[in-house]
């Protein structure tokens, strides 16, 4: 290994070991009951709600998804899923925040999305706690793999060290400090991680285009590849095998500009439909200390959000004209930011800007793993298998249901020729059908019955494994996002089968006014 590279790994070491100690820091209060474990004792302040609500939001695919999806087919892609996700994430804390913070707190005090779901509709067979802890499990699991993914590919770029190890290595690490810190740990962590990640981009981006010789001349260079640097077209790389074509002064090959028209459009930017049905962004609305806070948070996380993505797809346009030959698969392409991190920057400076994809890919995996953990042991375990589980008894079962989760993650992870950008959308996708109408329809409409919140959720969840699977690969009109027809799908299913049952009690009734009052107050 060169001085470079000992240089750059120091640093990534570094950041990593202060990673531990925050976990360590935390210990002895997350381990103090299954509600500080869990979601902190709602005593988070608006900065680290929602800092780490977006950094635990945005995961590796952030920093290598999105811009490999820039890279590859160029501007139309990405820039209208980063359009689309900006307007998810301000719309999610203006509409959902406030009255979600209230009305979990009063419905129960509810401390996961399954519990709140579940205590909303003052159900007592609990069959929405299981239903939505099972989703919660299959697309966290799903989720956590795409994590994997990233670190595997992040050491395997940089340092030649083989994907699995590092892939496998990665998980353990996270493993370990969720263990040990829990929520206050993974949320003061992902606050940090925040900040380091929005620091990557701006310097990767930034150093990216004074090396490219400025925007103009970026924006000349793409112009040339059809359907690069459009809105409304795509480009369409020549691959043989998956791999793309070069021409005999060794460019890649490009064919005619696709078309990227109104479904297209619509379709790319339903990725905002899914933040109301995030389940990890949603809990940092249940875990801030006073709901009126919420206002500052997000102003916050918007504006981080926003520079981000910005910068994210501007890294891969940048990327195309600085390395234009550089990967030929769409897989490879996104380790672009790797490429212009380590080439463009000063190796210790490279480390810690690379430190940003490691703070991306544990900031998400730490929640994911840590939700789909308390859906199982809080929700199943203690909801209905075994009511009257001590707090101790619950904790030493979701550190063997953390183990478990994080071992199938991990086998989902071992193919290196994983897409990023595609196991990231289709679990976002998930999430977002199976919660996110339920979520919508459970704060705002009264007339939401049990029922109607069962038949929602799991048409949403299905629809998406139907469409994916079986309608998609038909193409045409039908290759949109499955997250926006089993969005819909979701919501017909619910307001149809909530009329058709009996209203709901004046029990409900009365406590989602009171929490509509809570929220109107803030």
């Amino acid at each position: 290994m060169t001085g470079d590279r000992i240089q750059m790994l120091v640093a990534m070491l570094a950041y990593m070991a202060f990673v531990v100690l925050i976990g360590l820091y935390y210990a002895r209060r997350a381990n103090e009951s299954s509600k500080n474990f869990f979601i902190g004792g709602r005593t988070i302040g608006p900065w680290v709600t929602a800092l780490s609500a977006e950094a635990s939001d945005m995961s590796g695919w952030l920093l290598m998804g999105l811009p490999g999806v820039a890279y590859w087919c160029g501007l139309s892609d990405a820039v209208w899923t980063a359009i689309g996700l900006a307007l998810g994430t301000y719309l999610n804390w203006l509409f959902v925040a406030k009255r979600l913070r209230s009305y979990s707190a009063l419905s129960g005090d509810s401390i996961t999305i399954p519990d709140f779901l579940s205590n909303r509709f003052k159900e007592k067979k609990k069959v929405i706690m299981t239903i939505s802890a099972l989703f919660i499990l299959i697309f966290f699991t799903v989720y956590a793999a795409s994590c994997f993914v990233t670190v595997g590919k992040l050491f395997n770029a940089i340092f030649g060290i083989d994907y699995r190890l590092m892939m496998i290595l990665g998980a353990v690490f996270v493993l370990f400090y969720v263990i040990v810190g829990g929520f206050l740990a993974e949320s003061a962590s992902d606050f940090m991680q925040a900040v380091v990640m929005i620091f990557a981009l701006v310097a990767v981006l930034t150093i990216g285009l004074v090396s490219a010789g400025g925007a103009s001349n970026v924006v000349n260079n793409i112009r040339q590849i059809p359907g690069f640097f459009e809105f409304f077209g795509i480009a369409t790389p020549v691959v043989e095998d998956g791999v793309q074509k070069l021409s005999e002064a060794g460019q890649p090959l490009f064919g005619q500009a696709g078309s990227y028209g109104f479904l297209s459009v619509i379709s790319t930017m339903s990725w905002g439909l899914g933040y109301f049905g995030m389940p990890h962004v949603l809990l940092r609305f249940m875990a801030i200390r006073k709901i009126d806070e919420l206002d500052k948070s997000r102003i916050i996380g918007t504006v981080w959000c926003v520079i981000s993505l910005i910068s994210a797809v501007a890294i891969g346009l940048v990327g195309r004209t600085l390395y234009p030959d550089a990967f030929l698969t769409q897989s490879s392409a996104e380790s672009i930011f790797i490429l212009m991190s380590s080439n463009l920057l000063l190796p210790l400076i490279a480390g810690i800007v690379m430190s940003g994809i490691l703070a991306a890919t544990i900031s998400s995996s730490d929640s994911y793993l840590l939700i789909a953990t308390s859906a199982v042991s809080k929700n199943i375990y203690h909801g209905i298998i075994r009511k009257k589980a001590s707090d101790k008894e619950i904790m030493i079962v979701s550190r063997i249901i953390l183990l478990l989760i994080a071992i199938v993650g991990i086998i989902i992870a071992l193919d290196e020729k994983s897409v990023i950008f595609k196991i990231v959308s289709f679990a976002w996708a998930g999430f977002g059908a199976t919660f996110g109408p339920i979520m919508l329809f459970s704060l705002f409409w009264k007339r939401t019955t049990q029922s109607g919140a069962i038949a929602g959720m799991i048409t949403g969840g299905a629809m998406v494994f139907v469409w994916n699977y079986l309608i998609k690969p038909l193409g045409g009109v039908f290759g949109i996002y499955e997250l926006l027809p089993a969005f819909v799908a979701s919501c017909i299913a619910i307001v149809i089968v909530s009329l058709l049952s009996e209203k709901p009690s004046s029990e409900i009734q009365e406590e989602f006014e009171r929490a509509k009052a809570l929220k109107l107050e803030a």
